[in-house]
């Protein structure tokens, strides 16, 4: 990959900088490179190489001196970090610890960040489903935001450029609102899905349960194979890092892929400090970073650079891009950089029991479940809120385990494997309205480790979050009494947001300068050689896991960026 860490002057200077190396800036990587571009990838955490770096990837449970549960002393010194699932005995060192990376929070919110070579990639939870014109044409329809500066037709072919490469499990569906990709086969849903599947036909028209796209490969390709990866063996055990390959992370797919073309230098350990602007030429020429081991500041030049560090860490370095030509922040000619910043919702909960199939269990473990797209105000507003949510929906059944008496009784009655009924679960993932009053800001006082302002978070839920909560639950206990369903229960887990780990916006596409930060292709319209391809970029967010869309921008950003640089030669 390079050497990491040579800061001479004459291996400073590249063709393509790429702050963050996860999702999106891995992809810009790969393309980058594959076109021949020296490229470096700068990421602030430390380097996770594929295979090497997963310490407990092939782990047994008794192997956890815990039992894959953290200590008490370790969850209550990190407070935020420790209410995401995923972080546990087996995936902790992928997680920062709260206290190394403070930030101000002005309204409770949850910043969940991985800092590493592969970001949350490595954790991610694999959900890969397409945008639709039903999503690309919301604010405008509904009025709010901003209009999208581009429709489906614009993304559907880079969609598919992504799909292929990743490899996306799913089934051909038929959905409007969410549209077809290129699949590998699809896993099998459980008896119980299928059984609600036909309960919503029977009983609803566009309210459709399918399997849940997702990026493991079912049956590897030529091209996946070429990647080093293998077929997922649904062992449940991805935020270890996966061993095989068969699921999706830059560690695993792009990054390597651009090493070998000998075009790509990953700096790790890279604070980025600020994008350098030069006035008489009125470009971007670099970036400033902060050696996190030395605390050096050391600059690197280049042609063209992608922000891909995650929405609000994106933020943070547009807002400290400060010149006399843009004081508030590089492109920050209207005060809007930012703002507007959004998430899904997800606090609504719903479970419940069914008393049916009882001579079946599950097909085994499954690295995704079943998926409701959004149903609610799709083709018309029919409620009281605007836009809607989609729904996750899960099956199994539990063992029934004794445990009275003691030693040999006891024994007995743990080794029989007797099933309780089957239960089922769902969550909502709530579109929410990007506002002005949702935004982060530089603290003009308080800086981290490395001298960098902390950033002061006011994002909160609104009026009509409360409202889609309310529906949620409603509809889906209709739904699930419908089905039969018993001992139905309804929560609200009241969670702050954040907890989602899908936060957007801040640096959003548009028409307008006067209103939008990025041009249709992701330019800053302030500053033409910086591009944002990720989740910053976000004008709203739809109810879709937002990943695969990340990826498709950032292909379709770096194919524009590489063609504007032969036009000016």
């Amino acid at each position: 990959m390079g050497d990491k860490n040579n800061n001479t002057a004459k291996n400073r200077n590249f063709d393509a900088i790429v702050i963050g190396s996860g999702m999106s800036g891995g992809w810009a990587a790969k393309e980058f490179t594959e076109k021949g571009w020296k490229t470096l990838v700068l990421e602030r955490g430390r380097d996770v190489e594929h295979l090497k770096d997963y310490p407990t990837t092939n782990m047994l449970p008794w192997e956890f001196e815990h039992r894959g549960k953290l200590p008490l002393e370790i969850t209550d010194a990190n407070p935020i970090i420790s209410r995401c699932y995923a972080y546990r005995e087996d995936a902790a060192h992928f997680f920062v610890k709260d206290q190394e990376h403070p930030y101000v929070q002005d309204k409770p919110f949850d910043w969940i960040r991985g800092y590493q070579v592969g970001g949350k990639s490595l954790m991610w939870a694999r959900q890969t489903q397409r945008w639709s014109d039903f999503d690309f044409t919301g604010p405008a329809r509904d009025g709010f935001a901003v209009d999208w500066p581009i429709r489906y037709k614009d993304l559907a072919p880079w969609y598919s450029y992504v799909e292929k490469f990743v490899g996306i499990s799913g089934n051909k569906d038929g959905l409007a609102n969410l549209p077809d990709g290129e699949f590998l086969p699809a896993l099998e849903l459980t008896c119980v899905d299928h059984y609600f599947k036909e309960v919503l036909q029977k009983n609803y028209s566009g309210r459709h349960l399918i399997y849940g796209r997702c990026a493991h490969l079912t049956k590897p390709n030529p091209v996946h194979l070429e990647q080093g990866r293998g077929q997922c063996q649904n062992r449940n055990l991805c935020q270890r890092g996966c061993p095989f390959g068969g699921y999706f992370s830059s560690n695993s797919s792009t990054i390597p892929w651009a090493a070998k073309t000998g075009n790509l230098t990953m700096r790790p350990f890279s604070v980025v400090h600020s994008i350098i602007y030069d006035e008489k030429k009125g470009v971007a020429t670099g970036v400033r970073l902060v050696d996190t081991n030395t605390k050096e500041m050391v600059e690197y030049f280049a042609k063209v650079i992608f922000v891909n560090a995650g929405a609000i860490n994106t933020n943070l370095i547009l807002l400290n891009s400060t010149s006399n030509r843009f004081p508030q922040g590089i492109g920050n000619d209207y005060g809007i950089l930012g703002k507007y910043v959004a998430f899904h919702n997800y606090r609504a909960r719903i479970n419940a029991e069914y008393e049916g199939f009882m001579n079946s269990t599950t097909d085994g473990r499954s690295p995704t479940s079943a998926y409701l797209p959004r149903f609610r105000n799709v083709e018309k507003q029919e409620t009281d809120f605007l836009r809607g949510y989609a729904a996750g929906f899960s099956s199994g059944r539990y063992p029934k385990i004794k445990y009275d008496g003691y030693g040999k009784a006891l024994k007995d009655q743990l080794s029989e494997k007797k099933l309780g009924p089957w239960y089922v679960g769902s969550h909502m993932m709530g579109e929410t309205i990007p506002k002005e009053t949702n935004m982060v800001s530089l603290n003009n006082s308080l800086k981290d480790a490395w001298g960098m302002p902390q950033l002061n978070i006011n994002i909160a839920y609104d009026d009509n979050d409360e409202k889609m909560v309310k529906d949620f639950l409603e509809q889906m206990t209709e739904m699930y009494t419908k089905a039969g369903f018993r001992n139905i229960s309804t929560s609200d887990s009241k969670q702050a947001p954040g907890l989602d780990i899908h936060e957007m916006g801040g640096v959003r596409m548009g028409k307008d300068p006067k209103t939008s930060m990025l041009n249709e292709f992701n330019q800053l319209h302030g500053c033409k050689n910086v591009y944002v391809t990720d989740g910053a970029c976000m004008t709203s967010t739809s109810t879709q896991n937002p990943s695969l869309t990340y990826m498709a921008i950032t292909a379709r950003a770096v194919d524009h960026a590489v063609n504007e640089a032969k036009k000016a030669v």
